[in-house]
């Protein structure tokens, strides 16, 4: 049965117990997805939908894709920064802030554009990692340290978590 919660309609990240080579496949894939995906979601939309909160109290499909992509930038720079310093901390940033900025009004276009390279980019880096380097880490402030392989598996569920939230206002609205 499809998760009821809005917020999480794919369900809340579950964090495995041990995560495997096929895990980390399988996130990659996510990754790789990504763009197609979420343009395939917004495909058709008017101007008015793409404006539409996903939920009550939510963000527009249009700061839901700029979110991507603000978040994605982070997240890459983040495991770039553990592949080459030990254990760095992390900035951590205001995501609600960031999703109210003048650029959050931006077209779509320019962030899809943008989460198609960025993405091409981070499969290539994960696709070289060694297992040492998939266990590299980053000090996140508030969560604590945070593998490489941990932060990929996050970020596949959270492609596919937004992805769905596009797609589940679509089914609710008829559009």
């Amino acid at each position: 049965m499809p998760n009821q919660d809005p917020r999480y309609p794919i369900g809340k990240f579950a964090r495995p117990a041990t995560i495997t080579s096929d895990d980390r496949l399988s996130a990659i894939t996510a990754i790789a997805d990504l763009p197609s995906e979420l343009r395939n979601a917004v495909k058709g939309l008017s101007y008015g939908d793409l404006n539409t909160p996903y939920r009550e109290g939510g963000w527009t499909v249009r700061q839901v894709v700029h979110h991507l992509a603000d978040s994605h930038m982070n997240a890459f720079i983040r495991i770039r920064l553990a592949l080459t310093e030990d254990n760095p901390t992390i900035k951590p940033y205001d995501e609600a802030a960031w999703a109210n900025l003048h650029d959050s009004t931006a077209p779509i276009e320019w962030s899809l554009e943008l989460l198609e390279a960025l993405h091409a980019r981070w499969v290539m880096l994960l696709q070289s990692l060694t297992p040492e380097q998939w266990q590299r880490s980053f000090q996140h402030p508030d969560n604590g340290p945070m593998t490489i392989e941990l932060s990929t598996l996050i970020y596949a569920w959270h492609s596919r978590h937004h992805v769905a939230h596009i797609n589940h206002l679509r089914i609710a609205q008829g559009w």
